[in-house]
C-alpha cells in the first residue's frame, strides 16, 4: 500500500515537471523536488523518502526510465545552468564557495560518525565518478549523478562490485603502507 501510494505521488510528480518544468522554483533539482514531493505528501523524512524512492525505481524500470528522462529534460534540454554564478561579484562567488565547502566537510564528517568510513569513500567515490561524466559529457552535476545512479540500478550487482573491488584496494594499500613505516 505504501509503495503503491509513493508510485502514484512518483508518477504524477514527473508528469507534472514534464508538463511544465517550472513548477521547479529557479534552478532547483528536478530529481530533488520528486524526493521532496514525496516526502511533503506521505508524510517522511528526507532519508526515508529518499530511500523509499530509490526502491521504488529499482523495482520498476518503466517508471525509473521517465524519472531519468525526466531529470535530462530538465537539466539539459531546458536549462543553461551556471549564468547566474557568473553574474555575481567575485566576493559573493568566493563566499558561496566557502559556505559549500564547509558544508561538505561537515557533512561528511557527520556521515563518517553515524556510517563509519566505508559509506564515506563510497560517497565520495561516487560524486567523483558523477563529476567526471559530468564534465565529459557537458552536462550538470545533479543530471550525471541521476543518470550514474539510474545506471547502477541497472548493474547493481557490477557496480557494487567495482565499488567494493576498489575500496578494498585502497585500504591494502592504506595498510601495506603503515606497514612498512
Amino acid at each position: 500500500m505504501k509503495e503503491e501510494m509513493a508510485k502514484t505521488i512518483i508518477s504524477k510528480t514527473i508528469k507534472d515537471i514534464n508538463e511544465n518544468p517550472y513548477v521547479i522554483k529557479e534552478n532547483g533539482c528536478a530529481a530533488c523536488h520528486v524526493l521532496f514531493t514525496l516526502s511533503k505528501e506521505m508524510k517522511l523524512n528526507e532519508q526515508e523518502a529518499s530511500d523509499l524512492l530509490s526502491e521504488i525505481l529499482l523495482s520498476n524500470p518503466d517508471l525509473d526510465f521517465s524519472f531519468i528522462e525526466m531529470v535530462e529534460y530538465v537539466h539539459m534540454k531546458k536549462r543553461m545552468m551556471g549564468t547566474v554564478f557568473v553574474l555575481r561579484t567575485r566576493e559573493a562567488k568566493d563566499k558561496y564557495i566557502f559556505s559549500n565547502f564547509k558544508n561538505t566537510l561537515a557533512e561528511l564528517h557527520s556521515d563518517l560518525i553515524s556510517h563509519g568510513p566505508d559509506i564515506v569513500l563510497r560517497k565520495l567515490l561516487l560524486t567523483m565518478i558523477s563529476l567526471e561524466t559530468a564534465k565529459n559529457i557537458g552536462i550538470d552535476h545533479h543530471a550525471s549523478t541521476e543518470e550514474l545512479y539510474y545506471f547502477m540500478r541497472k548493474n547493481e550487482l557490477e557496480s557494487d562490485g567495482n565499488i567494493m573491488k576498489f575500496i578494498n584496494q585502497l585500504y591494502q594499500r592504506i595498510v601495506s603502507k603503515e606497514n612498512s613505516k
